[in-house]
C-alpha cells in the first residue's frame, strides 16, 4: 500500500509520487517531440493529483524554455487553488479575472492562471498581449468553452488536462482539438496503490422512464424534478441512507434545486443533521456551509451541481447519486468526491438511485479511454438505454414488507421463466400473469385475520406488481407505457377484487357449517 497524501507534501511540492513522476517525463518527450503547434490531452482520474502535476510542468516549462506559461481554468475556485499551489512551488504567477483590464508586456510574470470567459474577452479586446506564451495548460479539458480561445495559441504546445476525455458536446469530439492522448493511472491501480478509497456501490432499481433528454444529451432537471421529488423516491432516498450510510458524513448529489430542498426538508423530519446548497447561494454562505460540513461528523449535505468540480474534502464517507445521469465525466465527477484517501479511510460508499452504475459499469471498473478519444460516438451509441436496464430488473421485496409475509415460504416469481414454458407447450400468454395473481392473492390470504388487512398487504405489492407487469410486457414485446400502465393498474384491480370475493365466499363457508 502507499501513502495517502499528505497536505503539506502536497503544497511544497517536495514530493511527487512515482506515477506522478512518470506523467511528467512521459509529457516533456512529447514536448521535446513537438515543440510547437502540438495539442496534447493528458487523463488522470479525479483524485490522482492533476493540479500538482501540472503545476510542476508550468515551473519545469518556464525554467527549461524561457517561455511564458498560460493554465486555463473554467471556475474561480479553480484558479484561486492553482495560482495558490504554483507560488508554494516557487513559481510567481498572476490570476487574469475580472479586475485585470490589461496585461503589460513585461516579463514580471511567467505563469498566468485565467478564467476562459475573461481571457477572451481581454483578448478580443485587444489589451492582452499573450505572444510569448509557450504552454498553455488547460484544465477540465472536456469542456468545450476552451475552444473559442484556441485560435490564438495557434503556435503554442497545448496540454489539456482531464479525469474523462470526452466532450461536453457530442457534435465536437476532443480528437478534433487534440493530436493526441496520453492516459495515466487507472482509478483500480490508484486504488491499489493506496491514492484513492475504494468504492463500495450500492445499486436501488429505479424506474426512469418518466424522465426526458434535453438538447444536451442529458435528463432535463424539470422531468428530473418532478421524479426525484415524489414520494416514493424520498422515501427510497431515506431507507438507503439508512441500511447504507447512517452516521456517516454524507454528500447528495441532486439535478434540481427544488429536489434538494425536499430532500433538505425529509432529512430535518427524519431528525439528521443536513444542509441544502447551490450555486445561487452566496460566497460568505457558501463558505459556512462546507466549513459546518467539514467540522461535522456525521453531516448531510444536499447539493445541486456545484460541488461536481474543485471541491475537496477528504472525510466524505458516503456519495448518494440521487439522480440519473447520461454524462461519463459527471458520473465520475460526483463519486470521485468520495475517493481522497485519509488516515482512517480506507473506502467509502456510494448509493446510486439513477441506475448509473448500470449504465457505464462500477466507477473502478477498466475503461478504453483510448478508444473512448478515439470514437467517441461508438461508445455513446453503446451505452445500455434505460429500457434495457429496466428489462433486467428483479424487484425483491424490502425485509419490513417480507415480515408482513412471514406464513408464505415462496414469494418470488420467475416471470422470464414462466412465460418461455407456457410458450414451449403452446399456452396463451396470459397465463403467466393469472398465475403470478394466483400466488398473490394467496399471500395475502394466508398473511390477513380480515378483508381489510387483507386489502392493505394488496398494497404493499404495488412495486412487486409493476415490476411483474412490466417484465412480462418485455416478453410480448408490447413494452409502450400506456400498455404497461393498463397492465399494472387492471392488476392491481383484480387482486383487490379476487381478495374481496375470496373473504365473502370464505365468509359464506363458515356460516354454511
Amino acid at each position: 500500500m502507499g501513502m495517502s497524501y499528505d497536505s503539506n507534501e502536497k503544497k511544497t511540492g517536495k514530493k511527487l509520487y512515482d506515477y506522478q513522476h512518470a506523467a511528467i517525463e512521459q509529457i516533456f518527450e512529447k514536448f521535446n517531440s513537438f515543440p510547437e503547434n502540438h495539442n496534447l490531452l493528458y487523463q488522470l482520474p479525479t483524485g490522482g493529483g492533476k493540479t500538482v502535476i501540472f503545476a510542476e510542468i508550468a515551473k519545469r516549462y518556464i525554467t527549461e524554455t524561457g517561455k511564458k506559461v498560460l493554465i486555463l481554468t473554467h471556475r474561480i475556485e479553480l484558479c484561486n487553488q492553482t495560482s495558490g499551489l504554483l507560488s508554494e512551488i516557487g513559481v510567481n504567477n498572476k490570476i487574469i479575472n475580472s479586475k485585470v483590464k490589461t496585461l503589460p508586456n513585461n516579463n514580471d510574470y511567467k505563469c498566468f492562471v485565467a478564467m476562459v470567459e475573461t481571457l477572451n474577452n481581454r483578448l478580443q479586446d485587444q489589451v492582452m498581449d499573450m505572444q510569448n506564451v509557450g504552454l498553455v495548460i488547460i484544465d477540465e479539458a472536456h469542456y468545450n468553452s476552451f475552444r473559442k480561445l484556441f485560435d490564438y495559441f495557434g503556435k503554442s504546445v497545448v496540454l489539456g488536462v482531464t479525469a474523462t476525455p470526452l466532450s461536453s458536446n457530442i457534435k465536437l469530439p476532443m480528437k478534433h482539438l487534440y493530436h493526441e492522448l496520453i492516459v495515466g493511472h487507472s482509478i483500480a491501480g490508484l486504488i491499489e496503490k493506496g491514492f484513492l478509497a475504494k468504492a463500495e456501490t450500492y445499486s436501488y432499481d429505479v424506474s426512469l422512464s418518466t424522465l426526458k433528454v434535453g438538447i444536451n444529451g442529458d435528463y432535463t432537471v424539470k422531468s428530473s424534478e418532478l421524479l426525484y421529488s415524489n414520494f416514493t423516491m424520498l422515501d427510497k432516498l431515506l431507507y438507503a441512507y439508512e441500511h447504507k450510510a447512517k452516521g456517516t458524513k454524507t454528500l447528495i448529489f441532486n439535478n434540481g434545486i427544488n429536489t434538494s430542498k425536499h430532500v433538505q426538508i425529509l432529512f430535518e423530519k427524519a431528525g439528521y443533521d443536513v444542509r441544502h446548497l447551490d450555486n445561487t447561494h452566496k460566497e460568505d454562505e457558501r463558505r459556512e456551509i462546507l466549513e459546518w460540513f467539514k467540522k461535522t461528523p456525521d453531516a448531510i449535505l444536499t447539493s445541486v451541481g456545484i460541488l461536481t468540480t474543485g471541491f475537496d474534502e477528504p472525510t466524505i464517507e458516503t456519495i448518494v447519486l440521487n439522480r440519473a445521469t447520461k454524462s461519463l465525466t459527471l458520473y465520475h465527477q460526483m463519486i470521485g468526491r468520495g475517493s481522497r484517501v485519509i488516515k482512517n479511510k480506507k473506502k467509502f460508499t456510494v448509493i446510486d438511485l439513477g441506475n448509473n452504475a448500470l449504465r457505464f459499469g462500477l466507477w473502478d471498473a477498466p475503461i478504453n479511454w483510448h478508444d473512448i478519444f478515439k470514437s467517441p460516438d461508438f461508445y455513446l451509441e453503446n451505452i445500455t438505454s434505460d429500457e434495457d436496464i429496466e428489462k433486467n430488473f428483479k424487484y425483491i421485496l424490502p425485509d419490513e414488507i417480507r415480515d408482513r409475509f412471514s406464513k408464505t415460504k415462496e414469494i418470488a416469481m420467475d416471470i422470464e421463466g414462466e412465460y418461455t414454458k407456457a410458450q414451449s407447450v403452446g399456452k396463451r400468454p396470459k397465463i403467466v400473469l393469472d398465475k403470478s395473481l394466483d400466488q398473490h392473492i394467496q399471500m395475502c390470504l394466508d398473511n390477513a385475520e380480515d378483508v381489510y388487512e387483507a386489502r392493505q398487504l394488496a398494497g404493499l405489492l404495488d412495486e412487486d406488481i409493476e415490476n411483474r407487469a412490466k417484465r412480462y410486457a418485455h416478453c410480448l414485446t408490447k413494452s409502450t407505457k400506456n400498455y404497461i400502465k393498463w397492465l399494472q393498474d387492471d392488476y392491481k384491480r383484480q387482486l383487490v377484487s379476487s381478495i374481496t370475493r375470496k373473504f365473502i365466499q370464505l365468509e359464506a363457508m363458515k356460516q354454511y357449517d
